[in-house]
């Protein structure tokens, strides 16, 4: 870059001297690659450093949901030789208002023929009413930039050249530092052609490498020029006697003509998406293959963000798995703790903020570590997962009945950003512990019962726990009995014996012959009976499902506290429900078991 600015020269010396080294993170923005962030940050600011492809002014911002209103934003660029920065924020009107307050340092800034560089930093915590508070959550980040500078009236609108992307700013995950001469493998997508929609997941059964080596590092492969088509990947482990047929075929996901294949892949064995930089396994840890305990079949699901609605756009994404025969010491295992993925669990329509709790409880923990590993295991990363209306997750971690540090937390959850997150410090889970996975939801502006299920509009509320050593332990999760949620809406009689799912109710008269789906959408909702049933729900008895592999389950697995739904309901039918529970383990097989 070149400045005709002797006193800019100056003041760029530190920096120049050494490349502008220091910054450890950085990601595009943008989809055409003109707009590329750097970011370094200690205990208490960070610094980032801006280049795009404009003469003119540069806008970046922090959203609390990724529009323009109510959002933190900084605009500076550099004018006559002389960089410029100012401190702005955003009404609830999207109007652009010079924040009194100007908490945002300028560093440098410098400009050639084509690009602007800006450096500028800040206090993660400012005290500042206008500024967003920058922690470990998630978020939303905002960017602009325009071909002219900031002029006396403020800056002009910036027109299509803005968008947004999640980040998780402390917390961005580490680059992977593969030793040379690793061997490898691809899990790759050939010549997908990306539809021409803003959101699109494609589905892909692969088969894992047979070898006899136990452990690999995953790095993403994403097809150079598509870093922001790609929006993430997530890597599920299937049945493992799945038939070989419906290998190497793509197809959408989430579509009623999917193959049925794919429903037999829940469990998350891998994630990267867009915005974070990838992970690896510890270097103590790594993810077994080639026994006969591992996957065999697993699932690849890209998410496709195409806003700007390219066509003709044919995509060859994937994951690259580098595995080594240099064993390291512990094998990696996932957890899946959470709420049990069925209709029971169901959020009522027009609700501001709906809290759910799944439950991993201290019976499954005694009885499958304290049998596998009684002196417990260690937990290393954590992806938390839910769908559309989801919001906020934690994992609380409960020990001799106090609480700990929470495992994991994200206040500003987003469906669309999703990864494993490295833990600072590994965490001791023992035989006896609880774990309560809690998630917040709005679901405001749906019309109708949001239901626990695989599609973007169902609901989930999990954690995939990554731990070692590995252990017989697959899901410990839990799911409110069915009898007081339907007791809540004046459900008094169901139909026995039960031959639909979901089931049929026999009274009173004006649910009758109507699914128990049916009647819960039917209920007139309200803010006031949504708070009210969801206070009741969190007080309910719990079926548990404490599995291993496969389809085998720990002893502890759907308590007898489904026994409690007895009453005017007859006990007969609760074991009856009890049989569906074990049989349909979760709603996407459950929707086959129509004939039961």
């Amino acid at each position: 870059f070149d400045s005709s600015s002797e006193r800019m020269r100056e003041a760029l010396l530190p920096i120049l001297a050494d490349g502008g080294a220091g910054f450890k993170h950085s990601t595009i923005l943008d989809p055409h690659g003109k707009y590329h962030l750097k970011w370094r940050f200690d205990q208490r600011s960070i610094t980032f450093e801006i280049e795009v492809e404009t003469k003119g002014y540069i806008g970046f911002g922090l959203s609390p949901n990724g529009a323009m209103a109510l959002s933190d934003i900084v605009i500076g660029g550099v004018m006559d030789d002389t960089p410029y920065l100012q401190d702005y924020f955003t009404d609830a009107n999207r109007e652009v208002h010079r924040d009194l307050q100007q908490n945002y340092r300028l560093e440098y800034g410098k400009e050639n023929s084509t690009h602007t560089v800006l450096a500028f930093s800040r206090d993660l915590l400012t005290c500042d009413t206008s500024d967003k508070d920058i922690t470990g959550s998630t978020v939303r980040v905002i960017w602009a930039y325009h071909s002219e500078d900031v002029g006396s009236s403020g800056p002009k609108y910036h027109g299509v050249n803005r968008g947004r992307k999640s980040m998780r700013l402390l917390d961005p995950g580490s680059k992977a530092n593969i030793p040379s001469g690793t061997v490898s493998f691809n899990l790759q997508n050939m010549n997908v052609p990306v539809p021409f929609k803003d959101t699109t997941y494609w589905c892909q059964i692969f088969k894992i490498q047979e070898v006899q080596q136990k452990h690999h590092i995953i790095e993403p492969l994403i097809e150079k020029g598509h870093e922001n088509l790609v929006h993430h990947i997530l890597l599920y482990q299937c049945d493992s006697r799945l038939n070989e047929s419906e290998l190497y075929s793509g197809h959408e996901c989430y579509h009623p003509n999917m193959p049925d294949s794919f429903l037999t892949c829940e469990t998350i064995v891998f994630a990267w998406a867009i915005g974070g930089e990838g992970f690896t396994y510890p270097p103590h840890v790594g993810l077994s293959i080639g026994t006969s305990i591992d996957p065999v079949y697993v699932l690849m699901e890209v998410h496709y963000d195409n806003p700007d609605l390219q066509q003709g756009v044919v995509d060859s994404s994937g994951l690259r798995l580098f595995y080594t025969p240099e064993l390291r010491q512990y094998d990696a295992g996932v957890i899946e703790t959470g709420v049990w993925v069925s209709l029971y669990h169901m959020l009522p329509p027009g609700m501001p903020e709906f809290v759910s709790e799944g439950h991993c409880t201290h019976e499954c923990l005694q009885e499958s570590l304290g049998q596998e590993m009684p002196s417990g295991v260690r937990v290393f990363a954590i992806l938390m997962h839910a769908h559309l209306a989801g919001r906020a997750i934690r994992t609380r971690h409960f020990r001799d009945q106090e609480e700990l540090q929470p495992l994991s937390h994200d206040e500003e959850f987003d469906f669309n950003f999703q990864e494993f997150q490295l833990l600072k410090d590994e965490r001791l889970l023992l035989p006896g512990d609880n774990l309560i996975t809690e998630c917040k939801y709005t679901t405001k502006g749906r019309q109708n019962m949001t239901w626990g299920g695989l599609s973007t509009r169902d609901e989930m509320c999990l954690s995939y726990l990554l731990y070692y050593p590995r252990v017989n332990l697959a899901r410990c999760e839990s799911l409110p009995e069915i009898h007081e949620q339907l007791k809540f809406i004046g459900v008094k009689e169901i139909q026995v014996p039960v031959t639909t799912w979901p089931f049929l109710i026999k009274s009173p008269k004006k649910y009758s012959n109507l699914s128990f789906t049916e009647a819960m959408d039917k209920y007139r909702w309200s803010k006031k009976r949504g708070r009210s049933f969801n206070e009741m729900v969190l007080q309910l008895p719990m079926n548990v499902r404490c599995s291993k592999w496969g389809q085998d389950e720990w002893g502890v697995s759907v308590q007898s506290e489904l026994g409690v739904v007895s009453g005017s309901w007859g006990l007969d039918w609760s074991r009856l429900v009890l049989l569906l529970f074990t049989m349909c383990l979760t709603y996407a097989i459950v929707q086959s078991c129509s004939g039961l």
